[in-house]
């Protein structure tokens, strides 16, 4: 695997095909029945594509740029040459033997997103976990796994933290509950090496570090963990993610969008302020 991580991966390209397809589609004033038809498909194949949840075969792709009326062979071959793209393996295909298929979609998200906030209240964030801290966290929840498996998932999450070191990187503003900073994973001297790394990272110009504290109580987001992801991209929409033990969760509309984006602007409010986190480490590695 290279460590250049490009700054996508087939899901981001599938939505911004789509995005492109809908749009040409509109400008062209056809009805998604009427396209469907024009690929020997259905008005839920168009659906599909419309919204990047299915492969793209590039005789479709030449068929309704011509309904849409695109005749520019330029356009022909970028559009098609990004059908490719949304239909090749991401970086992280290399681990599939040991990589959760409802996980694979947030890889590609995380790796294209321009902007992630997100809190936590168990662990730390996967994106700022350190080696000895990461393994201890995918023992508990792989417990019957043996020590090559756990050492794959490891460098799997270890890859994925490179992409806040590309030149491009995206800026992550995370906040975590005190218990994240009390809880012992994986025992005391890792959890003190994480800490460490922490107050570390916090100094990264595109990391923007908080702590919610015991003493604030109750609080915006006391439902639970969760992050937000924000795209570069035109027309792709902020989307929510949300982890469970066996599945994650995405939510993608509007609505849905701006209750957790309220939430998380509220937690930035409620929390200690970024330039108290580099004091509020120190003190519990000093306690």
């Amino acid at each position: 695997m290279s460590d250049n991580h490009d700054g996508g991966g087939s899901t981001v390209r599938r939505l911004q095909l789509g995005a492109h397809l809908r749009s040409l589609r509109h400008a062209a004033g056809l009805s998604r029945d009427q396209a469907g038809w024009s690929i020997r498909g259905s008005e839920s194949k168009i659906s599909r594509m419309e919204l990047g949840r299915v492969s793209f075969k590039e005789r479709d792709i030449v068929d309704l740029l011509r309904l849409y009326g695109v005749d520019d062979p330029d356009e022909h071959r970028r559009v098609v040459g990004l059908a490719r793209q949304a239909n090749a393996p991401s970086w992280w295909h290399a681990y599939g033997d040991v990589l959760d298929t409802w996980f694979q979609n947030y890889l590609d998200l995380e790796q294209a997103a321009e902007l992630i906030r997100t809190y936590e209240v168990q662990f730390v964030p996967g994106l700022l976990q350190t080696d000895a801290y990461a393994r201890a966290v995918i023992r508990l929840g792989h417990d019957s796994a043996d020590p090559d498996e756990i050492d794959r998932r490891a460098r799997l999450r270890m890859a994925r933290k490179q992409v806040l070191q590309r030149p491009d990187a995206p800026r992550l503003w995370a906040v975590l509950d005190e218990a994240v900073l009390r809880r012992p994973i994986g025992g005391r001297a890792v959890l003190r090496e994480q800490i460490e790394y922490l107050l570390e990272i916090s100094a990264s110009p595109n990391v923007r570090l908080q702590v919610m504290p015991f003493d604030r109580g109750g609080h915006a987001a006391a439902g639970g963990a969760f992050s937000i992801l924000r795209f570069p991209h035109e027309k792709l929409p902020d989307v929510v993610y949300i982890e469970h033990l066996t599945s994650g969760l995405y939510l993608e509309k509007r609505e849905d969008v701006d209750m957790y984006a309220a939430a998380i602007g509220r937690l930035f409010i409620e929390a200690e302020h970024p330039s108290r986190t580099p004091d509020i480490l120190q003190g519990i590695l000093s306690g």
